[in-house]
């Protein structure tokens, strides 16, 4: 379990830096879109790379799998065409504020109800407590 710690926290960690790269190269070309389109070109390759080596066999099961699945393309495009045009007038900082306390709001609610197959764990008051004391860690790191 410590390896899937430190996993999460490198790709927390790449979140600020992918949003101020792509922000970057959006400036640098005039067109946070097209950033965007580049950024999905290279991920994708390195993603199918990775498929391609750890589980070729797994997309034959593509096909069957429940329609609402392929919404999370959906929801890393708009978080990164978001992210892109947004970072370079509010704030690599402030964006990802927002971006983290709409991730905290999302995942109480999909952990509380156990949505899209995930492990069911109630929001105690405690658990509560916990997501707020994060949310104002956030808010008082973005008022310097």
């Amino acid at each position: 379990m410590p390896h899937h710690i430190l996993i999460m926290l490198s790709a927390g960690i790449g979140i600020p830096i992918l949003a101020a790269l792509n922000a970057a190269l959006g400036r640098y070309i005039g067109s946070p879109a097209v950033a965007a389109t580049v950024l999905f070109v290279v991920a994708f390759a390195v993603a199918a790379i990775v498929a391609l080596i750890t589980s070729p066999a797994a997309v034959t099961k593509l096909a069957g799998a429940p329609r609402h699945l392929f919404l999370a393309g959906a929801l890393i495009a708009f978080y990164v065409l978001s992210i892109t045009w947004i970072a370079p007038t509010m704030g690599v900082g402030n964006a990802v504020f927002f971006v983290l306390l709409g991730q905290l709001i999302s995942a109480a609610a999909i952990d509380h109800f156990g949505l899209f197959t995930a492990q069911q764990t109630p929001l105690s008051m405690t658990r509560a407590a916990g997501i707020a004391l994060m949310a104002a860690g956030i808010f008082v790191t973005q008022r310097v």
